[in-house]
């Protein structure tokens, strides 16, 4: 939030995604909704399982076997889209000319720590149920990361996850630290400006001059 706060106060100008879509547009029109939409889903997701207790969904009537399997559907639909899109866009940018010229090695950094993370968790999820033995990040995890905000950060919750989850919260700690100095900040952009800014009004001028031979007689 520190982070966010100096970038906004020192670089409000430089608060932006830099968009490319000038340069070049099918291909963005396919990545762009499926990174956004998918990663959407993905941060809904992981607050649903990081921030909300077993317990609750327990006195919700949810069963662990159909929480379990919601959860992994769309996880695994959610990050396949969000892998994809991604993978579009950065074909993109490798492959038109004039998007690949202004990719900073800030934007290079973005996408490798993205990339990590998205990799990071895809595989742990799918790995796990592939193998017939999925964690129950719900017990280790979850609790791990409420422990944070508590101020009290229990750290043996998050030693009896397999290893794939503890990579997985570097990579993501390592992004979040990263997110205020790249274009991620846009995420924190909302438009709210238009809905109470005053419409522009276009007028003609009345004094463009007249072709010779056609000034109205009067």
């Amino acid at each position: 939030m520190a982070g966010h706060i100096w970038r906004y106060r020192y670089d409000k100008f430089g608060w932006t995604t830099r968009s490319s879509q000038l340069y070049e547009r099918r291909l963005l029109r396919i990545g762009s909704p499926l990174f956004h939409f998918g990663i959407l889903l993905v941060v809904l997701g992981h607050v649903g399982g990081l921030l909300i207790p077993e317990s609750w969904t327990d006195a919700a009537g949810i069963s662990e076997d159909a929480y379990h399997f919601v959860a992994v559907a769309l996880g695994t639909v959610a990050g396949v889209c969000t892998l994809l899109g991604a993978a579009i866009l950065i074909y993109r940018r490798r492959t038109t000319g004039p998007v690949f010229s202004a990719t900073t090695v800030n934007d290079k950094v973005m996408y490798v720590l993205l990339i990590g993370t998205l990799c990071l968790g895809l595989g742990t999820t799918v790995l796990g149920n592939l193998t017939d033995h999925p964690h129950d990040y719900r017990l280790t995890v979850s609790p791990w990361f409420r422990s944070i905000f508590y101020f009290q950060p229990d750290s043996s919750l998050m030693a009896q996850a397999p290893i794939g989850f503890r990579l997985h919260a570097l990579a993501a700690f390592a992004l979040f630290a990263f997110w205020p100095f790249s274009r991620l900040v846009h995420v924190f952009s909302a438009p709210l400006g238009y809905l109470t800014r005053p419409y522009i009004v276009y007028r003609s001028r009345d004094d463009r001059p007249t072709r010779p031979g056609w000034e109205r007689v009067r």
